[in-house]
Parts: structure tokens; C-alpha cells; sequence
């Protein structure tokens, strides 16, 4: 491996990955997920309203909400675009391949599309991000690949790698802009390789409510020359993530049931005709509205025939 980003695996870093470690045993255990499409929902918009925050945005909860659903919202256009931006980006969580280059230049695009006019693109500038001087421009296709190259090649645990991926990419500041919420998607991402039920834990909102002492840390470990700080407080956020977020809705509605005994059917790709009938809905619009529209917005269920919604030919799968 031609490049190891520095860092020192301190005690208190082994303990906290013990402790996130046996949380997320005892969850396997028992056999508890964050199973319901409307929890996962409802903690994927704390998601994005959290890591939009962190950058300033000022939408809430509730634009959020309406805008995930498709309806209007009055306010600020970009920071409209912000939304529209990781909503396209965290829907796509899935299928990133999170060592893989381009997959973050097409997350970037994502999320900064209508947004900026080297969207997907490296800095073509140097730039001052508050007292760090990043890495001059012509480097950043070097150090991007270098570490990537370590990301394929590393051994350590993933919790510790995605808390080390996330501080090295904003030391490296490649983009004019989405810096920091890229390196918080491809720090989930990291651990939805490792277990899938980071796609829908809400880190980024525990560290929009820890900002300053997530600044404080990169600030500390750019003082430091290694990681080590920032380790620590990302490992303590996602300790926080796992022993905070509700496991399970208190009381499942009788169409939160019909939604997932359709996710349950779709576990093989069904017409919208058989899944019509199985839940037994006769009006096709309404199953149309409330069943199909519903999960495929929320990424839970996917077309086979994505190009051509309208196909006789068209089903419906489980993602």
C-alpha cells in the first residue's frame, strides 16, 4: 500500500468500537431492525435535514417532508436545489460501490446539481477552508485516488476506516462545494457495507446536534498531523446514533401493515396487477397513490423497468 493515512488506535477507540459493536450484536440478536417503511422514512429525512444544516440550510423537518413527497415548498431556491440534491444522492445509497472513485464524483453531481457548474468535478482552485490550507488543485487527483487505493486495501474495522475516510476527504476539500456533505454520505455508506442498517440511522442529524464539536475535532486532528481526535467523536456519534434511535414505530397502522406485506411479496419482481390483488384494493388509482407512489418514492421498492414506467411489461421489486 503506497499511502496509510496517519492515525494512532488509541484505547478509548478500541472501547468505543466494542461498545457500537455489541450494540449492533444485540440488535442481530433479537432480531430488532429499524423495520418499518415509515420509521426508516422519518429517520432518512433527519438524515438529510442534518447534514443540510450542518452547511447552513435552513429548511425544516417538515420541507423536507413535502418536498420528498412531491409537493411544493416555498423558500430560498438553492437551498431548495440543496434538498432536491440529497434526496437524489441518499436514494442511490445502495447501489454506490463506496471504493469506488467514480461513485463519489457521481454522488457529488447528485447532490450539487442545478447547483454549481463544476458539479461531479474536482476544484480547478485553490482554497482556504477556514484556517486549512487544502491541498493545491493540481494534487487532488493524486490524493483522491491515493486514498481510495488505501480504502480497497485496508484491513482495519469499517468503523474505524469510514471515520478515517470521512476526516482525510475534508483535509483533501476536492469540490468547490458539497465537501462536507460527501464525506458524511461516503462515511454511511462505509458502514452500510458493513451493516445494512446504517442506510437508514440518522448520523448525520446526531452530528448537526454535536456542529461544533465536529469542527472542533477536525480542527484538532489537522493540529495533530493525524486522525485520531476526529476517530473518537465520529465513533461517539454513531454510539449515540445506535443507543438514541427508536428501533420500531409504538403502534403500526393498518397501512403501514398493507406496506409491508406488499414489501414482503416483492421480495420477487410482481406485477402491479398481482400486487393489487394481494392487497386487495380495487381502485387502481387509490392503490396507485397511497401503496405503489409511496414506496417507490421512499427507494423501498424499485421498477425492473425503470425507462419505461408505463410498460405492460413493467414489476415491482423489493430493493
Amino acid at each position: 500500500m503506497s499511502y496509510i493515512p496517519p492515525f494512532t488506535i488509541s484505547d478509548s477507540i478500541l472501547d468505543l468500537v466494542s461498545q457500537i459493536s455489541e450494540h449492533i450484536g444485540k440488535l442481530s440478536t433479537l432480531g430488532q431492525t429499524i423495520s418499518t417503511p415509515q420509521l426508516r422514512k422519518i429517520n432518512r429525512i433527519k438524515t438529510l435535514v442534518g447534514t443540510l444544516q450542518i452547511e447552513g440550510n435552513t429548511l425544516t423537518e417538515e420541507n423536507v417532508t413535502a418536498i420528498l413527497d412531491g409537493k411544493r415548498v416555498l423558500g430560498n431556491q438553492n437551498e431548495i436545489e440543496e434538498v432536491k440534491g440529497a434526496i437524489e444522492a441518499y436514494k442511490h445509497l445502495e447501489n454506490y460501490s463506496c471504493t469506488n472513485l467514480d461513485d463519489l464524483l457521481l454522488a457529488h453531481k447528485r447532490l450539487t446539481q442545478n447547483l454549481l457548474n463544476t458539479t461531479g468535478k474536482f476544484r480547478h482552485v485553490n482554497v482556504l477552508v477556514g484556517s486549512h490550507i487544502a491541498p493545491p488543485h493540481t494534487q487532488i487527483s493524486l490524493l483522491m485516488q491515493q486514498l481510495f487505493e488505501w480504502l480497497s486495501e485496508t484491513n482495519l474495522h469499517p468503523l474505524i476506516v469510514s471515520s478515517i475516510f470521512h476526516y482525510e476527504f475534508e483535509f483533501i476539500h476536492p469540490f468547490e462545494d458539497g465537501n462536507g456533505r460527501v464525506g458524511r454520505l461516503w462515511q454511511t455508506l462505509i458502514l452500510y457495507r458493513w451493516k445494512e442498517i446504517f442506510a437508514y440511522l440518522p448520523l448525520e442529524s446526531i452530528i448537526k446536534e454535536n456542529q461544533q464539536a465536529y469542527y472542533d475535532a477536525i480542527e484538532a486532528s489537522t493540529a495533530l498531523g493525524e486522525s485520531t481526535p476526529f476517530i473518537v467523536f465520529m465513533l461517539e456519534s454513531i454510539l449515540e446514533t445506535i443507543t438514541t434511535t427508536p428501533q420500531d414505530t409504538p403502534q403500526v397502522t393498518p397501512q403501514e401493515l398493507r406496506l409491508r406485506k406488499v414489501l414482503s411479496f416483492c421480495e420477487v419482481p410482481k406485477s402491479r396487477k398481482e400486487i393489487q390483488e394481494y392487497v386487495d384494493m380495487k381502485d387502481r388509482k387509490h392503490f396507485k397513490e397511497v401503496v405503489l407512489d409511496v414506496l417507490l418514492a421512499d427507494g423501498l421498492l424499485k421498477m425492473t423497468l425503470p425507462e419505461k414506467p408505463q410498460s405492460p411489461k413493467q414489476r415491482y421489486v423489493k430493493k
